[in-house]
């Protein structure tokens, strides 16, 4: 009679068997600390191989799209408008200088410049609020500046007045 070999370690005996590893897994497998993978292994792409697609990437959509240019355009709008507007004959008080922008009298586009500009050719000597046909703006520019040359009316925005001009002589 035959006595069956030992089953397990003949040398663990007596002492504390821990956690055994499940035969037929690898103990570096991925997610845990070991070697990294090599081509030709399990879990490595393999050449020819078809790649997972990436996760989906969130797209912009038309309405977001739309309100983006929207806005932007509001804004470049407001910017020009705003600085096109700072140096409008509205805002001309006496003693500055005027250039004007269009030989077209009816609508002669005058605008706020630096005296010691080359466009300077104007000078305010009075600026009067209200509106004025052209024989009531000839006749008050006589009482606010004697020596004017120029009258300029402004109306129809809400900010009416008369602007009294004379060359400016540098």
């Amino acid at each position: 009679m035959t006595t069956p070999p030992p089953q397990g370690n003949p040398f663990a005996q007596g002492q504390p068997q821990g956690p055994q590893q499940p035969q037929g897994q690898n103990p570096y497998a991925e997610g845990q600390q070991g070697f990294p993978q090599q081509p030709g292994q399990p879990g490595f792409p393999q050449p020819g191989a078809p790649v997972p697609p990436e996760p989906a990437r969130r797209k912009l959509g038309f309405k977001k799209i739309k309100n983006i240019v929207i806005a932007v355009a509001v804004v470049s709008i407001a910017v020009v408008g705003y600085v096109a507007s700072r140096d409008d004959a509205n805002t001309a008080a006496v003693g500055d200088c005027m250039h004007r922008g269009s030989t077209d009298d009816s609508n002669p586009d005058l605008e706020v410049v630096d005296c010691n500009s080359a466009e300077a050719q104007f000078v305010v000597l009075a600026k009067v609020k209200g509106t004025y046909t052209a024989l009531t703006a000839e006749s008050k520019c006589s009482e606010e500046a004697k020596d004017f040359q120029y009258s300029y009316t402004e109306s129809g925005d809400g900010t009416d007045f008369l602007l009294c001009l004379k060359d400016y002589k540098k």
